[in-house]
């Protein structure tokens, strides 16, 4: 019996399109905070420029100061009045996470919107060094769980917005990176609690798209005919979800690609009935 499909009917995007037209966003996100981890290269840095074009101040945090002020200097190329601090963090260290949150509540004092988007991919499992695999797990679980850990107390204050970049490598059965697909499956679960634990907050669980990016290419050959998208897409589709419609989505997996106007229009009743677009255990029929 074939598995069923894992990914919704809906017109499926591969770069802007008139649902995340950023000119819609012009100055919509004026005085939010928004913290964003892995923010020095590909989908991270795309969407701290889409966010400051959208009138957010940044609070951008990588391993490597050279290169997040690359991207601070890119970002105010394109926004030359844009507010953008840095900070150097191993996602993995909780206390340096500890420490970037304090840093950005001086700075700014509040955190509205947090994307947990650092990430590492790995190869087959019998392929992989063990102690890769696990450090795999570390940055995409463990990090992910320390940016939660630390900033959803501040999100509950400001009613804010966690987005967690999953992947839907995490719904497939033809990956060869299972220690990266496990993962983003787990970050689905961790999404669907935190929502759950903290009402307050709207939980998304991304995945960003299949976007020709470093890591991406170091996951393989395989992976190359099926990197098609803009990274345009990811970065205008997240400013898109912290404007209020998607909401009710909250604990819920979330693919960019989808055309959200039709999952908003057509989807909405059925994913509320069915509490749907969560990772669940397949049953036998009749079971």
């Amino acid at each position: 019996m074939p598995v069923p499909a894992e990914d919704l009917p809906v017109t499926h995007h591969h770069t802007i399109y008139p649902g995340i037209e950023p000119s819609k966003f012009s100055n919509t996100l004026t005085n939010k905070i928004v913290f964003i981890t892995g923010a020095f290269r590909g989908i991270g840095a795309a969407t701290a420029i889409a966010f400051a074009r959208s009138g957010a101040s940044l609070f951008l945090v990588a391993r490597n100061k050279e290169t997040l002020d690359k991207v601070k200097d890119s970002i105010l190329q394109v926004v030359p009045n844009a507010n953008i601090e840095t900070w150097v963090v191993d996602v993995v260290d909780h206390l340096q996470v500890q420490e970037a949150v304090r840093g950005c509540l001086t700075a700014f004092g509040q955190i509205d919107v947090v994307i947990s988007n650092a990430a590492e991919i790995d190869a087959a499992i019998v392929q992989q060094e063990p102690s890769v695999w696990w450090h795999t797990w570390e940055v995409n679980i463990k990090g992910s769980f320390n940016v939660a850990h630390f900033t959803l107390p501040e999100l509950e204050k400001t009613k804010g917005y966690l987005m967690l970049l999953s992947s839907i490598g995490a719904q497939r059965r033809d990956i060869r990176t299972s220690g990266y697909a496990s993962g983003k499956h787990a970050i689905n679960r961790i999404a669907e609690f935190a929502a759950i634990e903290s009402p307050s907050v709207t939980v998304f669980s991304v995945h960003p798209g299949a976007v020709m990016t470093e890591l991406a290419k170091s996951g393989g050959d395989f992976l190359a005919p099926l990197l098609i998208d803009d990274v345009q897409l990811p970065a205008w589709t997240m400013v898109r979800l912290v404007q209020g419609k998607e909401d009710y989505l909250s604990g819920r997996y979330i693919s960019v690609n989808w055309d959200l106007d039709e999952v908003h229009d057509d989807w909405k009743n059925a994913i509320l009935e069915d509490d749907a677009l969560k990772n669940r255990l397949a049953l036998p029929s009749g079971a």
